[in-house]
């Protein structure tokens, strides 16, 4: 558990500093943009009051009101690709892990994606000769008595398994892993990436 919290803590650090780079990115967008809409609105307002005093004023509330919306509009987005880079990242440590942690975070995966202990375990080629004989025994120990085996199969996977089993196929992926992670969990990444709002 420590190595697994340990990665955690790195992988919130090291995206807490790319959102805050991003976030400053942002903000300073944000503040050009309302500059110059209100630099803008200014030089109309002042061309104005000589003709119409109130409709220059409602010009430049609207233009200011506009440079608001382009700059929350900015932030947004900003804030979007921040939660978007932080799956990338978590992806790219959960596939860069140490090879003991690898094996048994992915033998874990394994054994509740193979209840009954059969079944072929099929992986990238990388992993398959990195990991692939620790990971299926691993999970078969973890299942007391297991039967997964190591399949001759490779897949052009960034990480994590595919588990077949007769005609049917279990999708243990990094990759699915995260992207389903990511339905449920990207609104609390964002308040905990951005707990100011």
């Amino acid at each position: 558990m420590n190595g697994i919290e340990n990665i955690v803590r790195r992988i919130r650090e090291d995206t807490q500093a790319e959102i805050d780079r991003g976030a400053a990115q942002a903000q300073a967008e944000a503040e050009r943009i309302t500059a110059r809409y209100r630099a803008q609105a200014e030089a109309e307002g002042k061309d104005l009051a000589a003709r119409n005093e109130k409709a220059a004023a409602e010009r430049e509330e609207r233009l200011v009101s506009a440079a608001r919306m382009e700059a929350r509009k900015a932030a947004l987005a900003a804030k979007q690709e921040m939660v978007e880079k932080a799956y990338d990242l978590a992806l790219e440590k959960l596939c860069a892990m140490p090879k003991a942690s690898y094996v048994e975070a992915a033998a874990r995966l394994l054994v509740k994606a193979a209840p009954d202990g059969r079944g072929e375990v099929i992986l990238s080629a990388g992993d398959r000769t990195r990991v692939g004989a620790d990971l299926v025994a691993r999970a078969n120990a973890l299942l007391k008595g297991g039967k997964l085996t190591l399949s001759g199969q490779t897949r052009p996977i960034r990480g994590g398994f595919i588990l077949k089993n007769g005609n049917v196929e279990v999708n243990g992926t990094f990759e699915t892993l995260v992207r389903l992670q990511r339905t449920e969990t990207a609104g609390a990444v964002a308040k905990l990436l951005f707990p100011e709002e």
